[in-house]
């Protein structure tokens, strides 16, 4: 079970983290992601991060101005999101899956799913 949390509204240029907590005791054995969807847009996948946390993966949209990163022994993945822009507006989703993928980037790699939180930002 993944429970998000960190919505909120911010001004453009501003800063936000989000965070994930996961349930069970194998917490570190799952890649985790970080999926947004915007009104009237498909999912689409912003960063994911190893079990270890040793790599990250970022859309190029993200890139310089989000990082995800995770705390093993709290069961906990973050996305501290930097230099916001309106186009950052969404629902956020954490998601996870068992082990790597060549395709971490697609919705469907990913079993588990967290129930989403807002992201918006003014300009």
């Amino acid at each position: 079970q993944l429970q998000a949390s960190g919505e909120g509204l911010v001004q453009a240029g501003g800063s936000l983290r989000l965070s994930c907590a996961a349930s069970g005791r194998t917490f570190s054995m799952y890649y985790m992601g970080w999926f947004r969807q915007a009104p009237g847009k498909e999912r689409e996948f912003v960063a994911a991060i190893s079990g270890s946390g040793g790599s990250t993966y970022y859309t190029d949209s993200v890139k310089g101005r989000f990082t995800i990163s995770r705390d093993n022994a709290k069961n906990t993945v973050y996305l501290q999101m930097n230099s916001l822009e309106p186009e950052d507006t969404a629902v956020y989703y954490c998601a996870a899956r068992g082990g790597w993928s060549a395709a971490l980037y697609h919705v469907d790699q990913y079993n588990y799913w967290g129930q989403g939180t807002l992201v918006t930002v003014s300009s």
